[in-house]
């Protein structure tokens, strides 16, 4: 099924940067065409300006197992049960990297393993409504025994620990709550209805 409508019928009729550090935060005026005809008033919105990030899957079709890592997020501090999540892999593109090149690194940097493999499976914006922000999604083929122990860049004061989990377990966590980021649902939920096509795959190698 594809959209109604495309970029064309968007007027873009100012953008201006709010704010500029580590982030950005821009606002729109635009026009858009409404799908009962004619357009729509001028509407102003902000937009969260962070740039696009990988997220990857460490997945053992061996042995069934996922490697997920556990860190602080300060910004869900007064939502969350604990401020420490449980995540899949994750980390920003910056400008003259491709994404299948910091998946592996941030895989590296984040777990200590070097995969087997580094598959793309989609991409998805994070939230459309407030950010631009897009995720190019990957899983990676790894050996789950050798995962153990503390990662994180200190120069990005990283602290972050591995856990290796049953996948079974890990999809409870999604379900029971105990995972709650979106990234990490996401691939989670897509590794319960293809992991036996990944195992299979694997097996044929």
């Amino acid at each position: 099924m594809n959209s109604t409508f495309s970029h064309d019928d968007v007027e873009l009729l100012g953008k201006k940067t709010l704010y500029k550090g580590f982030f950005k935060m821009e606002e729109y005026r635009f026009k858009h065409r409404l799908f009962d005809g004619g357009w729509s008033e001028v509407v102003t919105r902000e937009v969260f300006e962070r740039g696009h990030a990988v997220v990857v899957l460490p997945y053992d079709p061996v042995l069934d197992k996922v490697v997920l890592i556990e860190q602080i997020r300060i910004p869900v501090l007064e939502s969350a049960v604990t401020p420490w999540l449980f995540e899949l892999v994750a980390g920003m593109i910056d400008p003259g990297q491709t994404s299948h090149n910091v998946a592996v690194k941030e895989l590296k940097e984040e777990t200590g393993l070097a995969a087997m493999s580094v598959t793309k499976v989609n991409q998805f914006f994070s939230s459309p409504g407030g950010t631009s922000e897009r995720f190019d999604f990957y899983w990676a083929a790894v050996d789950s025994t050798s995962a153990t122990g503390h990662y994180g860049l200190a120069v990005e004061h990283e602290d972050i620990k591995v856990h290796v989990v049953d996948r079974e377990l890990a999809y409870k966590m999604t379900s029971n709550g105990r995972i709650d980021n979106a990234s990490t649902v996401i691939g989670l939920q897509w590794l319960q209805l293809n992991y036996r096509d990944l195992i299979h795959s694997h097996c044929e190698k």
